[in-house]
């Protein structure tokens, strides 16, 4: 999980994941274009979003495409995030049973 919050730190690499949620399978070319890095800035940070199992790849004959593995993402939101909202929402229906006891 260390992997995937030092990945998720770069605003860069943030940027490479929203372009894959909006586009899936697109290769490095088609990430270059839609953002101002160079070819081997994004191979970079590619290369650092795969190790933390946040992209996939698929060879196609001389291409690659990437893929966004949102996995990793929702272990996080089930971890952290979710445990947080549990508490405020069980805190929300406490209060609604008070008010509407009274």
């Amino acid at each position: 999980m260390d992997l995937v919050f030092r990945a998720l730190a770069d605003e860069s690499r943030r940027a490479l994941l929203d372009s894959l949620s909006a586009k899936s399978a697109q290769t490095l070319a088609e990430l270059c274009s839609g953002l101002s890095m160079t070819r081997q800035a994004v191979s970079k940070h590619l290369a650092i979003l795969e190790e933390a199992n946040l992209v996939a790849t698929v060879k196609r004959g001389r291409e690659k495409f990437h893929y966004l593995n949102p996995v990793p993402i929702a272990e996080i939101a089930n971890r952290w995030i979710r445990k947080f909202e549990r508490h405020r929402v069980d805190a929300l229906v406490d209060l609604k049973r008070k008010l509407e006891s009274e």
